[in-house]
């Protein structure tokens, strides 16, 4: 069963104090792919549309935007599940730290966000919907590729021969090594 936007958002708010508009929608945006990839079903079940910033939840901008502020039970964030808190943990881990022009940058760079920007073009519309099936594919090619990307190969030998002498390397006096010294154990390979 998916949750709100709402309870993602509270979610997110939680991990990131102060957390702009603009990085949370594009943050949703994210959490909706990966769990899309990950688990075959949507994280919040409202819309995501093509904005010129980029991804938003709409239905929650609109929300926050025009909410009387009166305090009601019934908006309280409900808690997510384990599966829907790694989602959320793995979206911060890997996008937290990126500002919200960045973010805007990337997703303008993906295929989801591209197509439906396609169509406010071609209709003139200020928004157009990311459909899930989008996000979906993109995600899960997306996490398929991170999967075959080779990874650098660790040459245990060589990193025995640099290792060699550190500890005798760090018990002499606290001085600095000189840029010769590390050249010299670069080209050599100790």
């Amino acid at each position: 069963m998916t949750v709100s936007a709402r309870d993602v958002a509270a979610a997110l708010r939680d991990r990131l104090p102060g957390l702009s508009t603009t990085k949370l929608h594009k943050l949703l945006y994210y959490c909706q792919g990966h769990h899309l990839a990950a688990f075959g079903e949507p994280l919040f079940s409202e819309s995501i549309v093509a904005w010129d910033l980029g991804p938003v939840v709409s239905a929650l901008w609109g929300e926050e935007k025009y909410a009387v502020q009166i305090p009601d039970a019934t908006l309280l964030p409900k808690e997510l599940d384990e599966a829907e808190l790694n989602t959320v943990g793995y979206v911060i881990s890997r996008y937290g730290t990126l500002s919200a022009g960045d973010l805007v940058r990337l997703t303008h760079s993906e295929v989801p966000w591209k197509a439906a920007d396609n169509i406010r073009q071609v209709t003139g519309e200020k928004r157009a919907k990311i459909e899930l099936d989008w996000i979906k594919k993109y995600f899960e090619d997306k996490e398929a590729q991170d999967d075959t990307e080779e990874r650098p190969h660790l040459d245990e030998a060589k990193l025995a021969q640099w290792l060699a002498g550190a500890e005798a390397r760090r018990d002499r006096s606290r001085q600095r090594d000189s840029r010769e010294e590390i050249r010299a154990r670069l080209t050599s390979g100790g």
